[in-house]
């Protein structure tokens, strides 16, 4: 190895900044996610502020600030699609020209009853739904037979419901085993979850022993490379499942948006060298699926605190990345994810102040970066941004 450096790339899951030229073909014409959350009393960014969150091309729902500390830019998706798995791929190296399949009518009944006979279950439900409202509409039935509550929604997943007394985690688990082996070619979907519950009818709750299946990258992603050089490659929250593992060396999972942040700040304390991706999911999951625009706003004014706490704990080596994978505008009628431009925000002692890299082509610039700060040869797409704003 070369040099010794940690990065931290932090991922707000869902904080666009405004729709893309492309966002019609999306049905997102007019979504910003951002400009919808900063119209709450409960939104505050000082922090983010004074970085230059506000200062990114196309941000105008707050006044740029004079010398902000960090460099900024804008990113367009080159990939198609708005996804989670997308998002994350692309700033990992893989730009997907074809997007993941979504199922607006339930699976085909044929691979249903295949998938039947496999688990062992009767299937119920198979259709895009509310995950919260699925289990009150099925899960009487659900208790009752002890099918499973198969369910999509306007992403590329396959989701699957079981009351944790009904379905062990186990059990569940299998199942949706089953299922990500199943989905292949056409019916490919990004993601298989398993969605446990617990509760009595009438007061279901979903709990946090979700768990995702997604599609083992289909190219070469920057993890490959660090892993490959010796380096680190330490995953926050849901980051190992979008990866399915792939090369994501150390993993910790989250219980909140606070603790994923907390487990960072411990980590700010860890003698480590290479990459910490994180991805912080509630206000995606949370907040923009359910549009509650005060809870989205709330739960981004805690980050901002906790970055505040991770600032001092920096070292002088140390590189943050802060940026997204796609928007969810909790104030439009759709509870779908948007077609949105994401923020890049890149900080640290050896980074220079008030660098405006402007509107670039792809979230894979991200990649590209990290792989010129480690200074490895990557063979993923993208411009590596990192001779305009090192020191």
């Amino acid at each position: 190895m070369k040099n010794k450096k940690r990065v931290f790339l932090i991922v707000l899951d869902s904080v666009g900044i405004g729709e893309m030229p492309d966002a019609h073909k999306y049905g997102d014409e007019g979504s910003n996610t951002l400009a919808a959350i900063v119209k709450s009393d409960k939104f505050k960014a000082d922090n983010l502020a004074k970085l230059g969150f506000f200062n990114i091309e196309g941000v105008d729902c707050k006044e740029d600030v004079l010398n902000p500390i960090g460099s900024f830019a804008r990113l367009a998706e080159a990939s198609n699609g708005k996804d989670t798995t997308t998002g994350h791929w692309e700033m990992a190296g893989i730009i997907s020209e074809k997007p993941f399949p979504t199922f607006p009518n339930g699976f085909p009944e044929d691979f249903l009853e295949e998938y039947s006979k496999r688990v062992g279950r009767k299937i119920i439900c198979n259709k895009p739904y509310s995950g919260t409202e699925v289990i009150e509409d099925y899960g009487k039935e659900h208790l009752e037979t002890g099918a499973l509550i198969v369910y999509t929604s306007a992403d590329s997943v396959f989701q699957v419901a079981g009351h944790e007394d009904v379905v062990s985690l186990e059990e569940l688990y299998r199942c949706c085993e089953i299922a990500r082996d199943m989905l292949q070619g056409d019916l490919a979907v990004g993601r298989v979850i398993a969605r446990p519950f617990v509760g009595e009818l009438g007061s279901f709750e979903r709990t946090r022993n979700r768990h995702d299946y997604a599609l083992t990258p289909t190219g070469p992603i920057i993890m490959d490379d660090l892993v490959k050089n010796g380096y680190d490659s330490i995953g926050v929250g849901k980051i190992y499942d979008i990866f399915a593992g792939q090369s994501v060396l150390e993993t910790y999972k989250m219980e909140d948006n606070i603790d994923g942040m907390n487990i960072t700040l411990d980590l700010c304390d860890k003698d480590f060298n290479g990459l910490c991706f994180v991805n912080l999911v509630d206000f995606d999951m949370i907040y923009g699926h359910r549009n509650d625009v005060d809870g989205y706003a709330k739960a981004f004014a805690d980050f901002d605190k906790q970055l505040g706490e991770m600032l001092p704990k920096l070292r002088e080596d140390d590189i943050v990345i802060i940026t997204a994978d796609h928007g969810c505008d909790p104030s439009t009628p759709s509870t779908d994810h948007s077609r949105e431009y994401v923020p890049m925000l890149i900080f640290g002692d050896k980074i220079k102040s008030g660098v405006d890299l402007k509107t670039r082509n792809t979230f894979a610039d991200i990649g590209k970066t990290i792989a010129d700060i480690f200074e490895i040869d990557s063979a993923i797409p993208g411009e590596s941004f990192y001779e305009k704003v090192k020191k």
